[in-house]
């Protein structure tokens, strides 16, 4: 029996291309789409010495017929498509009075509609078939936005609302295809080196900090299991429970802790390359600066286990006080 075929959007760096070296290990063939040449050739080569079959596609996800032309020629060269991997992002660091409309809109076309011309284009070639995995990476910031992204942000929560519709069409069909979506907390990746900055201070992304090797893994077993969604590490969780039981407070907290958090007390550089509308060579690498800071576990739970463990967590806690209060008043 052939190995499958995994198809990694933005697989040339960070958590994209950890994914795909998972796959890879894991048995996979494994199509690479991606912007940049370089990124490609390096990533490429990473992988087939593991022994992996690898096919390098350049490709813009902002692109649909370019995304469906690349996955035609998956199908020839590899096989059918088992998962399709929708990786790619690209973000701007800077108040929203800052930022432009065309920076705006070019964070819009890659993190969210990459992720739709992606799952438009594999839904094509895995109907018939009537199988199929495709995994969205999201992120806490899908449940609860920060300052300085908000960019970002809206296209994670857009993300968010796009596949939950989609799931809800594909039950109503009947369809065995599978949708699920990790929402990640940070991680070392060199895009706090390769986003564009509006801010006089290098990015660096919010503590705790986590190895891609950390998102790799999970989107693996999201491929493998296809929950809902899995949710990855404590500080999604508190993220996630936290703005859905206290949104206001958070709204607070984040004012006064989210600005500062994400920025070093570096001055960022005055000229230097970004990767939202080209790609940057020479930072198509896996892990970014912050190495020393990256812890190479994290906690993972279906969004249904978690959110069932809140629950019972606040049943105990009610019970707790309504016994408490009883003893009071005896």
């Amino acid at each position: 029996m052939p190995e499958p075929t995994a198809v990694i959007c933005g697989a040339t760096a960070g958590v994209g291309r950890a994914s795909a070296e998972a796959f890879a290990r894991a048995g996979y063939r494994v199509a690479l789409i991606a912007r940049g040449e370089q990124g490609l050739s390096d990533t490429q080569a990473q992988l087939e010495a593991l022994g992996a079959r690898v096919l390098a596609i350049a490709a813009d996800v902002a692109d649909a017929p370019a995304l469906e032309a690349a996955a035609t020629r998956v199908e020839a060269e590899l096989g059918p498509i088992d998962v399709w991997v929708n990786a790619a992002m690209a973000t701007v660091f800077g108040p929203f009075s800052a930022l432009t409309p065309e920076e705006i809109r070019r964070v819009t076309e890659v993190t969210y509609l990459g992720s739709v011309h992606g799952t438009l284009t594999a839904l094509r070639h895995m109907r018939p078939r009537n199988r199929g995995t495709i995994v969205q990476v999201g992120s806490a910031l899908a449940y609860r936005a920060i300052p300085l992204q908000s960019a970002y942000c809206g296209a994670k929560f857009a993300i968010r609302g796009f596949i939950d519709s989609l799931r809800c069409e594909l039950i109503h069909d009947k369809s065995a295809i599978r949708l699920t979506m990790v929402q990640l907390p940070a991680h070392n990746t060199p895009q706090f080196d390769w986003a564009r900055n509006r801010m006089s201070r290098r990015a660096q992304p919010v503590p705790p900090i986590h190895t891609p090797d950390v998102a790799a893994r999970a989107i693996l077993r999201a491929a493998r299991n296809a929950p809902r969604e899995l949710w990855l590490g404590a500080a999604s969780f508190k993220a996630i429970l936290g703005t859905q039981l206290m949104p206001g407070l958070l709204d607070r907290m984040l004012a006064r802790q989210a600005w500062d958090g994400q920025l070093t007390a570096e001055p960022a550089p005055s000229e230097r390359p970004d990767n939202l509308f080209e790609p940057v060579e020479g930072l198509h690498r896996t892990d970014g600066r912050f190495t020393e800071q990256a812890v190479p576990r994290a906690v993972s739970l279906s969004a249904a286990t978690a959110s069932g463990l809140a629950v019972g967590a606040g049943a105990l806690l009610a019970l707790g006080v309504g016994l408490l209060l009883g003893r009071r008043r005896r």
